[in-house]
């Protein structure tokens, strides 16, 4: 009787019928019966490989092995760009060396500035060569520390979420299940804004290497390559932000609704990570993300992580330091461009200060509030204050009371001047 109510029985003499009744991988067929291991079984089988699969993504989008930046000086799209530096540097050193031939009588300061550009240019060639697997190797190495910082084993941050799915407190109940996976579906979505605008990022500082390097061939001048590199080292870090959370993960290790909680901590670090690590157009991309998650939702809760992950600020155009302000993508590109051009001998003119529209429209509303409030406590502090006579009414709050009229001062005499009687 068990043989007619197994329903592998079915597919008789089909290739499917060895895979119902054997155990395939430790496995076996999502139903009852022999070689079967339940509805409730199968289900939980494939709740555990979506939320490992969704891991696994979530990791290979924050931190991925391979990046879309070049990874050798002989690719088809890094090699223009390495034979312009290399030619423009070349051009450098050659105006160099008849700038101090034409002015050789000057002696020893124009044989050291030869002898300058001379090492410079040999360094700015050989480092264009050498960025693309400098950059790799850097991005390999960060994709390695952060998989094994947050799934290696039971005591990091995804790792102690697959290990929750099956030996949880709360890993039968199906609320939390769902919990959890909407949690990472929704991580997955904060992974994959990431994953765009750093590679992109990557991929612009690496090309923009021979440009920045050949600046070296005129007198070694290193503020444009300093800056260059605090960015693209920047983007490639960025994921290391949310080594933040691993203190807590011992905290939250046991339950998928807390483990839950993490992760939308980690939702509002990687808008952090947009925010301060993706130079000239991190900001604005996070601000947008920002937007668009309050124009979709009245939920308090998602509306409080975007916003934690992306603060309120004013959008500074061309204006000196002010409180809570960032740089627009023009105004950023056109500070490290007047570096860059510095570091060439160019002067760039400097543009004057000012706030953007909507900036300035949103400053002078705040502004308008809060002088509103500052004049109405002006007003009810000098009431306060006023002296009232015996059997005068007070004036209402938010009013001004009248000024009475003082003694009227006489007008000063004026001294006569030369032959005028001076009156009585």
């Amino acid at each position: 009787m068990a043989d007619k109510d197994d329903p592998c029985d079915l597919l008789k003499g089909t290739p499917g019928y060895e895979y119902c009744r054997g155990d395939h991988a430790g496995g076996g067929h999502p139903g009852p019966g022999p070689g079967g291991n339940g509805v409730t079984d199968g289900a939980t089988d494939h709740v555990q490989q979506l939320a490992d699969s969704l891991v696994k993504k979530a990791i290979d989008l924050v931190a991925p092995r391979d990046a879309w930046a070049p990874k050798s000086a002989d690719s088809g799209l890094y090699e223009p760009f390495l034979w312009l530096g290399q030619h423009l540097a070349v051009a450098i050193f050659v105006c160099v060396v008849v700038v101090c031939a034409l002015t050789a009588w000057q002696g020893a300061p124009r044989l050291k500035q030869m002898g300058a550009s001379t090492g410079w240019t040999l360094v700015s060639v050989a480092g264009m060569a050498s960025v693309p697997g400098v950059v790799m190797l850097l991005n390999r190495a960060v994709s390695a520390a952060f998989t094994t910082a947050f799934s290696s084993d039971e005591s990091t941050l995804f790792g102690a979420i697959s290990d929750d799915m099956t030996k949880g407190a709360d890993a039968g109940n199906p609320l939390a299940v769902l919990l959890i996976l909407a949690a990472l579906v929704v991580a997955l979505a904060f992974a994959t804004l990431v994953f765009m605008t750093r590679q992109l990022a990557i991929l612009v500082f690496v090309c923009m290497a021979p440009f920045v390097l050949a600046s070296l061939a005129r007198d070694g001048d290193m503020a444009a390559v300093k800056t260059w590199a605090g960015r693209l080292l920047g983007a490639i870090f960025t994921p290391f932000a949310l080594l933040v959370l691993s203190p807590f993960v011992a905290l939250t290790k046991g339950s998928l609704v807390v483990d839950a909680v993490l992760l939308v901590a980690a939702d509002a670090l990687m808008l952090r990570m947009i925010f301060h690590g993706i130079p000239y157009f991190g900001p604005k991309v996070a601000r947008g993300a920002r937007a668009f998650v309050e124009g979709r939702t009245d939920n308090r809760v998602a509306r409080a992580v975007v916003r934690a992950g992306v603060p309120d600020v004013y959008e500074r155009e061309n204006s000196p330091a002010r409180r809570r302000t960032v740089d627009t993508p023009g105004r950023a590109i056109h500070q490290d461009r007047g570096v860059l051009l510095a570091a060439y001998g160019v002067k760039q003119r400097k543009r004057e200060g000012q706030l953007t529209t909507a900036s300035t429209i949103t400053q002078v509303r705040e502004r308008a509030a809060r002088t509103a409030e500052i004049t109405r406590a002006r007003q009810q502090a000098r009431t306060a204050v006023q002296p009232q006579a015996p059997g005068s009414a007070a004036p209402a709050a938010g009013t001004t009371p009248p000024r009475t009229p003082g003694p009227r001062r006489a007008a000063p005499n004026p001294q006569p001047g030369p032959g005028q009687t001076p009156n009585p």
